[in-house]
């Protein structure tokens, strides 16, 4: 496919950011106040779009339908660059393609897409000799006349002879379990709904798998004999800050139940090779301890923040005496652990030190533990699919900001490494036309923060130049520093990329995450207002090229650093946002909510709401003029409803003194991650680039 737009030198890109919407044909949907009284401890608020979480109102569906009409005809002068712009990201992947595949049982599993198809095609294939490949799960297919699908999990039963899967068919993240014959391909007439994870027992009959409530917490695990078509509630959870996620050890031997809030974890074990078994606790449950557990060779393992190892241990214990434990691996605390890959003779480590991520081969015939050489100085690391126990190969992904994902295999008894796939980039990529830089900006109050940065390699660094700053920072996530194809055409057109790892996520361990939460939250947006200005102070950018976006929590962080300097931004595209926070956490019955108190707190209790009420987005709206805005919501939510962007749009537009364009896009067929569809996917890619190429004034 030609390239529309050829690699060129950024000297020929004039600065400007004379933006060209088409704010002068139509004017902005207006959403009738009707103000509800929402006061707590003693705080006056007024809700006055309280009434748009009316999912099923005629008036709602009717207000965001015209609401996606206005943004179209206000981004109408950017129609050709957009189509250009989904050109060029086509041009760049590989529209036929498969995955690395992970051998399992005699057999190679892997995913393909095909040309003009939108959704993955789910395969196996014997794995020696020639043999004629087997389509299990043709999403192409399956969809029919849904406009979402997305598969959950996909588990292969120990014995090779059955599947199963689950199907989000709306983006609300609701799963449904299938089950297949992989002899005839038949689907079971068992099928189940609302399951959040699950695993096979022993053979094929048996199925352990928790559900969800109501609010989306899982707080039931089941034992599911397909044979009898019975199912036995085998462990319910009562507390409504915990969520139930079942796992298996690798070698197949345990089912674990894992009770987990956002500090605190608990353990049961049940023997697959037992019928009937009964549940066995392991480490109980302490406050402000967390664990993940492992079993071999008679041991269980556990990856744990216990007895002040911050940073986390490994430690192991007999299966006889679970809270026995002895460490294995001492904590650091200059490293954190942040899991582990489980295997017959050793163990792959994940860890993050100084904001990189390493893995460690760890043999249990010597003790001796290295980590694995990586070819650059910055980059991102991380386990592939690896279901064999007995296996000494180990397949993992590597990437940086500049290099496109690559799967190797490593011997993890030698050390020899092979190249599985790299993924392909077309229209002419090289990596050596980009540059990547790990630096650190200074916040208000000293402290460091790491930035990724990347960029043309030919770009004139003696003025500033656009800049699009991303971040999130919560719940202890790292960003990873990853490749995106999709990049190079805002690359190519001059602009900077940069995340910024600010404090509540995981770049820099748990002290970086705990400095981001709960009463210290405002560190999360000083950090990211800092480094927005930061970059300005060193000459990167300029107030007038500096964009910025988030999602999710991510998005609080937009609304509140918005909030707080909206001088400092010219364009921010703010996606499905959780900035009405306040409402959002006093409603227990919402999806998520209680579960959240550990990261936000608790605004039922005085001195916790008032730390929200500092922030939240929402709340905080005030009269002054506002960067161009693009606010992304998908109807089918369950993390953060459609109408958390919704209200807080048409509340900002009341207040607004600026003339900058203030758009909102609201996704009906989707959830939470966006369209399932990858050229849909792309296409919305598309126009979130020209927006901001439009803000910039580069749309011509």
């Amino acid at each position: 496919m030609k390239l529309i737009c050829p690699i060129i030198s950024m000297c020929a890109l004039a600065v400007t950011t004379q933006a060209s919407f088409d704010l002068a044909r139509s004017r902005p949907p207006v959403a009738t106040p009707q103000p509800k009284n929402v006061t707590v401890h003693a705080d006056p608020r007024v809700d006055n779009y309280f009434w748009l979480r009316e999912k099923e109102n005629p008036a709602v569906i009717n207000y965001l339908e015209r609401e996606n009409a206005y943004t179209e005809a206000v981004l109408a002068p950017a129609t050709n660059l957009r189509a250009n712009l989904y050109q060029e990201l086509i041009g760049r992947i590989q529209e036929d393609d498969a995955s690395a595949p992970v051998t399992w049982l005699g057999y190679r599993y892997y995913t393909r897409t095909e040309k003009n198809k939108q959704y993955p095609i789910y395969c196996r294939q014997l794995s020696r000799g020639v043999a004629p490949e087997e389509i299990l799960l043709d999403l192409n297919t399956l969809v029919g006349t849904h406009t979402y699908i997305a598969v959950g999990q996909f588990r292969v039963s120990d014995d090779g002879a059955r599947l199963a899967y689950s199907i989000d068919w709306t983006g609300y993240r609701q799963y449904e379990v299938f089950v297949m014959d992989l002899a005839t391909k038949a689907l079971l007439p068992q099928k189940i709904g609302a399951v959040s994870s699950l695993e096979w027992g022993a053979g094929h009959d048996v199925i352990y798998y928790g559900t969800e409530n109501e609010t989306k917490r899982s707080d039931k695990v089941y034992r599911w004999t397909l044979s009898r078509g019975q199912t036995e509630l085998i462990y319910q959870d009562q507390d409504e800050l915990y969520n139930l996620q079942v796992d298996k050890s690798r070698d197949g031997k345990f089912i674990f139940i894992h009770a987990e809030s956002k500090q605190t974890s608990e353990a049961w074990a049940l023997a697959t090779d037992v019928v009937g078994a009964k549940l066995q606790r392991l480490l109980g449950r302490t406050e402000n301890v967390k664990y993940y557990s492992e079993h071999r060779d008679g041991q269980f393992y556990y990856v744990t923040n216990g007895a002040g190892a911050k940073n986390y241990k490994i430690c192991q214990a007999p299966v006889s005496q679970p809270t026995a434990t002895t460490d294995l691996i001492a904590p650091n605390p200059a490293i954190k652990i942040e899991g582990l890959d489980m295997f017959a003779d050793h163990m792959v480590i994940a860890e993050r030190e100084n904001g990189l991520p390493h893995l460690r081969r760890f043999s249990f015939a010597s003790g001796a533990s290295t980590r694995l050489a990586m070819p650059e100085a910055t980059y991102e690391v991380s386990a592939d699919r690896n279901w064999d126990y007995h296996t000494s190969i180990y397949q993992f992904n590597y990437q940086s900001l500049v290099r496109p994902t690559t799967v190797y295999a490593e011997n993890l008894n030698t050390g020899e490494r092979t190249l599985i796939k790299q993924t392909a980039v077309l229209g002419g990529f090289s990596p050596e036309h980009y540059k990547s830089e790990r630096i650190w900006a200074t916040a208000r109050d000293g402290t460091k923060v790491p930035l990724s940065i990347v960029y043309r390699a030919d770009l004139d660094r003696t003025k500033p130049q656009p800049l699009w700053l991303y971040g999130y920072g919560s719940y202890g996530l790292s960003m990873p520093a990853a490749f995106s194809s999709s990049r190079v055409s805002l690359l190519d057109r001059g602009i900077i990329y940069v995340i910024a790892h600010i404090r509540g996520g995981g770049e820099l361990g748990e002290e970086w995450r705990e400095a981001g939460r709960m009463d210290k939250k405002m560190n999360t947006f000083n950090d990211f207002v800092d480094c927005g200005q930061w970059l300005v102070d060193q000459r990167w950018t300029s107030p007038a090229q500096l964009v910025t976006s988030g999602g999710s929590a991510g998005g609080l962080l937009m609304g509140a650093v918005i909030n707080q300097r909206p001088d400092l931004f010219h364009a921010a595209i703010v996606q499905v946002p959780f900035v009405d926070v306040l409402n959002t956490m006093l409603d227990a019955t919402l999806p998520l909510t209680t579960e959240e108190y550990i990261e936000w707190g608790n605004p039922n209790i005085k001195e916790q709401y008032q730390w929200m009420r500092a922030y939240s987005p929402y709340d905080n709206l005030k009269a002054t003029a506002y960067p161009h805005l693009l606010v992304l919501v998908s109807y089918h939510d369950s993390q953060v409803p459609y109408w958390e962007g919704a209200k807080y749009l048409a509340k900002l537009r009341t207040l607004d003194t600026g003339a900058n364009a203030t758009l909102l896009h609201a996704t009906m067929g989707a959830g939470h991650g966006g369209v399932a569809g990858r050229y849909d996917a792309l296409r919305d890619v598309a126009r979130n680039y020209a927006f901001f190429l439009q803000a910039l004034g580069r749309d011509k």
